[in-house]
């Protein structure tokens, strides 16, 4: 068992949605409720976040170099500028792309990956905490609008990720304790979910990221620790890592990164883990990583 330590000391209120970007070499992930975006460059060292108007659910890459936002009730297009140090505090230009459930305000954006195809596919939550499965799953394309899958209906949608080929999905419902996966083809059509595999200890499975293997990665929560299942859904291996609420990971090179949260947590709690909430990082043998699939933007 591997066990990854502190990269960044970030104290997210609830860290998640992480992804690596490899032409600015850069890691990206989100705060939802602590309404911020954050970006840090390993090779420098530096992390700096924007605060945002709603929380901040999910996020992609786009092949323009923008990054598409998943605020709690709509879909988003920013550009940041990568070459000039952004100043703390300071806001981003938003671009409208889709409302989502605008009706609804039981209910906000969850779990979101861009798939193979050039879309994104994410989750909305049901936020009244009675565990009712209101929440759907949903894919936005740029030419083809938003539809929702043909997916069961969840109270907390996640582990969102896609195989190399793109042709399985792989998400869940993490009050359920296990991982469905489903076939998808490029017109983002979901059909036939089944089992992937079941928690095999206390906690749920939250974000995922999928090697070039083929082998999901899966954060989770209330476990402390990221699993690489095989395709045939057996453990390949277990990382540990020192809080309670590991949220999301993702593969940059030869390092697997992770987010956690705070949230939740009393005092007592946070002063015997001071660092939850922040980036975890594992060194791993070889490099496992895809490039990030990008939307059509």
């Amino acid at each position: 068992m591997t066990t990854a330590t502190l990269a960044i000391d970030s104290r997210n209120q609830l860290g998640e949605g992480i992804l690596w970007c490899d032409r600015a070499r850069a890691l990206w992930w989100v705060d939802i409720t602590g309404a911020r975006l954050w970006r840090h460059h390993p090779g420098s060292g530096d992390a700096r976040s924007w605060p945002m108007p709603q929380p901040l659910a999910c996020i992609a890459l786009t092949d323009s170099g923008r990054l598409l936002l998943g605020l709690a009730k709509g879909l988003h297009l920013t550009d940041i500028d990568m070459t000039t140090p952004p100043v703390d505090g300071s806001t981003l230009s938003l671009q409208p792309l889709a409302e989502i459930e605008a009706d609804n305000s039981h209910t906000r954006l969850n779990d979101g990956r861009a798939d193979r195809f050039g879309g994104f596919v994410f989750g909305t939550k049901n936020e009244r905490g009675d565990a009712a499965k209101t929440g759907a799953f949903y894919r936005w394309h740029p030419q083809h609008g938003l539809h929702a899958l043909a997916l069961p209906g969840a109270w907390i949608p996640n582990s969102i990720g896609f195989s190399p080929d793109g042709r399985t999905m792989y998400f869940c419902d993490s009050p359920e304790r296990r991982i469905l996966y489903c076939d998808y083809d490029e017109r983002g059509a979901a059909s036939s979910p089944r089992l992937f595999a079941t928690i095999d200890a206390p906690g749920e499975p939250d974000g995922c990221t999928v090697d070039a293997e083929g082998h999901p990665w899966s954060a989770q929560w209330a476990a402390g620790r990221v699993v690489r299942y095989r395709p045939d859904g057996t453990i390949e291996r277990i990382v540990s890592v020192p809080v309670e609420n590991p949220s999301c990971c993702a593969l940059a090179d030869d390092a697997l990164y992770i987010t956690s949260a705070r949230e939740g947590m009393s005092e007592a709690a946070l002063s015997q883990s001071p660092q939850a909430g922040g980036v975890f990082v594992a060194a791993l043998e070889r490099a496992f990583g895809l490039p990030e699939s990008r939307v059509a933007l």
